[in-house]
């Protein structure tokens, strides 16, 4: 599964990617109507984090645990490969997924009735194009990846780190 990869380092806080996101699941392509509606919301969030902007999205987690608490059957996922969707439709706004989220990116909507949450812009990758946040960034701060390749770059960062602390401990 493709998951959404995010670089805080290049992350310039720009929020072109919010903008991005929420215009892609708004009931229009209208900016100005956009604006105005209040559901218009984004399903990526940037935090501030020791002088970093750190986009935040949901992980579409392996075993999530949004899916597990919610009584209604709203967030669900039809095979590990696919993202964890919700369906507005069955969603009670219990918000029970938004407590069991880890990464806090589940939101209710201004409404109260509903949640939103990133869906990987699975209607804009069925046409081809990457996610909305993805194609927005300028700096190319986000971007999808398969898992596999994510966690074979986390331990190759990891072992590189380990070698180099390893040197510098043979130096004492």
């Amino acid at each position: 599964m493709k998951r959404l990869v995010a670089d805080p380092i290049r992350c310039l806080a720009c929020r072109a990617c919010e903008i991005a996101c929420a215009l892609a699941h708004a009931e229009t392509d209208d900016l100005a109507e956009a604006i105005a509606d209040p559901g218009t919301r984004p399903r990526i969030y940037l935090e501030s984090a020791e002088g970093l902007a750190v986009p935040l999205q949901c992980r579409h987690c392996e075993d999530a645990p949004c899916v597990a608490v919610c009584p209604s059957g709203a967030l669900s996922r039809s095979s590990e490969a696919e993202p964890v969707l919700a369906d507005q439709q069955k969603c009670i706004g219990c918000a029970y997924c938004v407590q069991a989220c880890p990464f806090g990116v589940i939101r209710v909507a201004t409404d109260q009735t509903v949640v939103i949450k990133c869906d990987l812009c699975i209607g804009r990758q069925g046409q081809g194009l990457p996610p909305a946040c993805v194609a927005a960034c300028p700096v190319g701060a986000l971007w999808l990846e398969e898992m596999d390749e994510v966690a074979k770059r986390s331990r190759a960062k990891a072992a590189a780190g380990a070698a180099a602390a390893s040197l510098t401990n043979e130096g004492r």
